[in-house]
């Protein structure tokens, strides 16, 4: 069985490091938008002034004031029990004052390094009040961190994206054009099972997917010095889980459709959502909660999640286990139903 896999395996191989072209785009195509975004987005801290309020529902209730009166000033309000993340948002630039009204003695949170969060404390200084009745002035709270650069965001979910669309068009188009030239036809006349056919198709794929991705991680990181605050070990677990899971997704389509046309199209009516909604250009924070519904029911947002939680906060492998967990569930169920689909003709 494995002597048959593997075959299929290496010839699999052979036929995408010859094409030279295919080979070259899926490396040049993601280093490109990272390089882009880096350019586009270096100056992406806008004049706005974002102040960070902490309410007990989630909702701002404030009254009017000097503060609430000046433009280019924007007040956000943040759960109570979400203080930890705020306070991380803080320290990145992501928010230039943290402000606590409801506590016993009021008090704030500003990054000692911000210009921005410099400017947001004079004003509320200057105020008397932070726009909410506070009655004494606030306790400072220092904080320090730079700035969160929109590429260093972004990277992750553009490995994602990369993954998504090389395992879904390399593994979905590819078996479609297998199937409309008699390749499959021919090798159902060998003792090869679908099993053990799909099963080399993943291990291919994903080989591929990885080399790639690891060579865009290293060329961003050596072009724009990104950060990776977390576990190695924790990220390659994520990008395996995740690359199988979108290739066992590529072969459902695959499992018996004739033309590649009707390919091309069911596998964009796949990624455009995933890639609209997964978090990969924007956080899905502030969008409506049927947005955000669908967005965890799809496979990607856990990865560009879990991906991020490494590069970005520092997480290791036990606490990205539950995306992990969830995409290799979604793998094993998305094979298990394209073996079961799949037809040689």
């Amino acid at each position: 069985m494995w002597t048959r896999i593997r075959a299929i395996l290496v010839a699999r191989n052979r036929e995408f490091y010859r094409d030279r072209a295919g080979l070259g785009w899926n490396l040049l195509m993601p280093m490109l938008m990272v390089l882009a975004f880096a350019f586009i987005f270096q100056d992406e801290q806008s004049d706005l002034l974002k102040i960070g309020v902490l309410t007990p529902g989630g909702t701002l209730s404030v009254v009017e004031s000097p503060v609430l009166d000046l433009e280019h000033v924007t007040f956000v309000p943040v759960p109570v029990a979400d203080l930890a993340a705020a306070i991380v948002k803080v320290e990145r630039h992501q928010l230039d004052l943290l402000l606590d009204p409801g506590a016993a003695a009021p008090r704030y949170w500003v990054n000692g390094d911000s210009a921005k969060g410099y400017l947001a404390e004079r004003l509320l200084l200057a105020a008397g009040s932070s726009g909410i009745e506070i009655g004494t002035e606030p306790e400072r709270q220092t904080l320090s961190g730079a700035a969160l650069r929109y590429v260093d965001w972004v990277l992750p979910g553009v490995l994602a994206m990369n993954i998504m669309f090389s395992s879904l068009w390399g593994v979905g188009w590819v078996i479609v054009r297998y199937r409309k030239n008699g390749v499959l036809r021919r090798l159902k006349a060998t003792p090869l099972s679908p099993w053990e056919f799909l099963t080399a198709q993943v291990l291919s794929r994903l080989l591929v997917v990885l080399g790639a991705s690891l060579i865009v991680y290293l060329g961003a990181a050596w072009l724009l010095d990104v950060p990776m605050r977390g576990s190695y070990l924790a990220l390659a677990l994520i990008y395996v889980a995740g690359s199988l899971c979108l290739i066992s997704l590529g072969l459902i389509i695959a499992a018996r459709l004739r033309t590649e046309e009707l390919a091309d199209g069911l596998l964009n009516l796949l990624s455009w959502p995933m890639l609209l909604l997964s978090g990969v250009w924007f956080s899905m924070e502030g969008t409506s909660a049927l947005a955000q519904w669908v967005s965890q029911a799809l496979p990607l947002t856990h990865l560009v999640a879990a991906a991020r939680a490494v590069m970005i906060d520092g997480a290791g492998v036990v606490e990205v286990l539950p995306e992990i967990g969830v995409l290799l569930a979604l793998a094993v169920a998305f094979l298990t139903l394209a073996t079961w689909m799949f037809r040689w003709e």
